[in-house]
């Protein structure tokens, strides 16, 4: 009966030993997936490298973002809402072969390009927007439809 006793308590002590080498490799392993690829063998340094790298990465990303502040604040004044709208000037003829360009920036400046078509002419107006309205000339009423549709599409959020 001792004998089995010791058998038991030998196994026992097997078992835990082999549960504590199993886990002792698991941790080796992790170590050295921890320190592969640098030339630091304790981890701390390992630690300090990578502390480091999280500084750069955080300065980078706050240049980044002023970069991104400067694109957004010029932009404004970049032709960002395009509108064209077909129409017929005149009753007797037909077809919508006249037309109206807006090109507006984010401030609602820019330039209303107008082209009309008649039987054997084509003539060109072009006339400038200060924030939706016309400046030096009055704006027709096809120019103003296509002026309120281009501010209308771009601040309706998509």
């Amino acid at each position: 009966m001792a004998n089995q006793i010791m058998y038991i308590v030998a196994f026992a002590i097997f078992i835990w030993l082999g549960g504590v080498s199993f886990y002792l490799y698991k941790t080796v392993l992790h170590y050295r997936k921890l320190v592969e690829g640098t030339k630091k063998e304790n981890l701390e340094a390992v630690l300090e490298v990578i502390l480091g790298n999280i500084k750069n990465q955080k300065d980078e990303i706050e240049e980044i973002k002023r970069k991104l502040q400067q694109i957004d604040f010029k932009s404004v004044n970049y032709i960002q809402k395009v509108c064209m709208l077909r129409f017929n000037p005149f009753e007797d003829t037909g077809g919508d072969q006249s037309f109206v360009l807006a090109l507006l920036d984010g401030k609602d400046n820019g330039v209303v390009l107008t082209s009309l078509h008649g039987r054997g002419v084509t003539r060109w107006y072009a006339k400038n927007v200060k924030e939706g309205k016309g400046t030096d000339h009055k704006l027709s009423e096809e120019e103003e439809k296509a002026i309120k549709q281009v501010v209308l599409l771009r601040t309706r959020k998509i």
